[in-house]
């Protein structure tokens, strides 16, 4: 039987995470491998732990935690997307399919 996660051990986990998607941050821009695996499944571990709280506790502290991860994941889910974007375009030069840089994608 498993306990109830508290509020207090949420906005720790929380404030983990946070430190998770910096470290991501980081190595996206330095282009760090090892350092992006690591942030990745930090990430991902925190996601199973966090798993079982069905709703952020009525605590003002968790909700900006939550809050504060959720902008850190899309400001990297954006830096991913740019650099994907930036390789695409360099192959498709390489293979003569030069194409003016976009952020849309085709339907």
């Amino acid at each position: 039987m498993t306990m109830a996660m508290t509020p207090a051990d949420t906005a720790r986990h929380l404030r983990q995470m946070i430190a998770a998607l910096e470290a991501e941050r980081q190595a996206l821009a330095a282009l760090d491998l090892e350092a992006l695996v690591a942030a990745t499944q930090e990430k991902h571990a925190l996601c199973t732990t966090l798993a079982p709280v069905p709703h952020l506790p009525d605590d003002a502290d968790c909700r900006a935690l939550a809050e504060s991860a959720r902008a850190l994941n899309e400001i990297n889910r954006r830096v991913r997307n740019l650099l994907a974007a930036q390789v695409a375009a360099r192959i498709d030069g390489l293979a003569g399919q030069a194409r003016p840089y976009s952020t849309s994608r085709a339907a």
